[in-house]
């Protein structure tokens, strides 16, 4: 008869990584979020919307934001 070894199975990540990539992925979907809209319905008329400040300056600002944390939450050593 073998003997059975049982494997502690860990996660990846620690648990502050995985809290880090949570508010990460709350910057990413918030800028995505202040991207949506400014559309117009009639595609003959031109809407000034789509060139605002939260479109062009703060939502790709958010992403940037939030991509980077995600790249720390990844490095980030959870040991410590």
């Amino acid at each position: 008869m073998e003997e059975e070894i049982i494997e502690k199975k860990e996660f990846l990540f620690g648990k502050k990584n995985y809290l880090i990539m949570l508010v990460g992925i709350v910057f990413i979907a918030l800028g995505f979020v202040f991207m949506a809209g400014g559309g117009s319905d009639n595609p003959e008329v031109f809407n000034e919307e789509i060139y605002n400040w939260q479109r062009i300056r703060l939502a790709p600002t958010l992403v940037i934001i939030g991509l980077s944390i995600e790249f720390y939450a990844i490095l980030a050593n959870p040991k410590k």
